[in-house]
């Protein structure tokens, strides 16, 4: 098959022909209609430890092409996406239902023996399979995993219909979180982005104001746009030392800070303001099954819309110039790959 292979730290992708993957007893292997790109693919190019051969991408959809000995209930020609994770299946994680936190999980495209969906096929548990109604799109299936991401983060904040939220970061996940903040009811959505597209985004697809935080006091838009003090819910999702700093100060009493953005050196805030506060800061990481299943019976009921998120297609031949034009300053949100 053809795949865009990692070579190296500073190198740009490579469009190479490998073997065909074969699946594992519990996998079935897909024919990847669509895979997307995401920003954490960027840094684990970045990171001197990742092995050169490495094919990335977590964020696929198409058709099972071969199904293992082991797996039931799915035959070739089915269309599904899957959650990209390869659980060890009996941990404390595990047995809560939350792979994605299993400490011996191989996230898919991140490993040499999980290589992911840069290419023409991609291997998948049988048990992380999730099936695609025949009114969901493949486009729409390649973005199922990251609106999971958003869809995850809204419900660990538990918070109540007509509830006002705070969102820092108008990013595809930033995005996500408002699309599903508001998809849970929340009255006031604010999305507080540096970026005039991003912000324009954000409103789009459920914000009901944004803010220029570079140029407008975030607290001041807030409290103008809703008609309260300080947000019970405040959702960080730039992922940049500071943030949770100044997320537990921008907190109402008893607020809750769901913090999504990865930072990967240490931080610092000042536990008092929490204490003095009684804040709640909760990290969200991934999503579970129920969030797949969720996103996807949204989409097949048309109660939400991926379209302001996708902003454009690539072949695999396009994919090199395209991964390294997202390392930039960019208007594009999702964009996806038809191998």
């Amino acid at each position: 098959m053809r795949a865009a292979v990692f070579e190296g730290v500073g190198k740009p992708l490579s469009i190479r022909t490998v073997a065909d993957p074969t699946p594992a007893p519990d996998q079935v292997i897909l024919t990847v209609e669509n895979a997307g790109i995401c920003g954490s693919d960027l840094h684990v190019t970045e990171g001197a430890h990742t092995p050169a051969g490495l094919i990335l991408g977590h964020e696929f959809a198409g058709t099972i092409a071969a199904v293992g000995s082991a797996v039931t209930g799915w035959k070739a020609g089915d269309r599904v996406t899957a959650l990209p994770l390869n659980a060890c299946n009996s941990c404390d994680a595990c047995d809560q239902g939350l792979p994605a936190l299993c400490s011996e999980n191989l996230f898919t495209g991140c490993y040499l023996n999980a290589q992911g969906a840069y290419a023409q096929y991609v291997g998948a548990r049988g048990s992380m399979l999730q099936r695609l109604p025949d009114g969901v799109s493949f486009e729409e299936g390649a973005m199922v995993e990251p609106l999971a991401v958003g869809h995850h983060i809204v419900g660990m904040a538990e918070m109540p219909r007509g509830a006002s939220v705070l969102v820092l970061g108008g990013g595809p996940i930033g995005a996500a979180v408002a699309l599903f903040a508001r998809y849970a009811g929340a009255r006031n959505v604010v999305v507080s982005e540096m970026s005039e597209t991003r912000r324009a985004r954000a409103a789009e697809v459920g914000a009901t104001a944004v803010v220029d935080p570079a140029k407008e006091d975030v607290l001041e838009a807030y409290r103008r746009a809703t008609g309260e003090n300080r947000p019970a819910f405040i959702f960080e999702c730039v992922g940049v030392p500071g943030m949770m700093r100044q997320a537990v100060e921008l907190a109402a009493v008893r607020g809750r800070v769901i913090v999504a953005g990865v930072v990967l050196q240490e931080d610092a805030f000042a536990p008092i303001v929490a204490l003095g506060k009684e804040v709640t800061i909760r990290f969200s990481q991934a999503y579970t099954e129920a969030d797949f299943a969720a996103v996807i019976d949204a989409l097949a009921r048309r109660e939400i819309e991926t379209r302001p998120l996708h902003t454009s297609t690539v072949s695999l031949d396009e994919l090199p110039d395209a991964f390294e034009a997202l390392r930039r300053p960019t208007t594009q949100c999702k964009v996806l790959i038809k191998p």
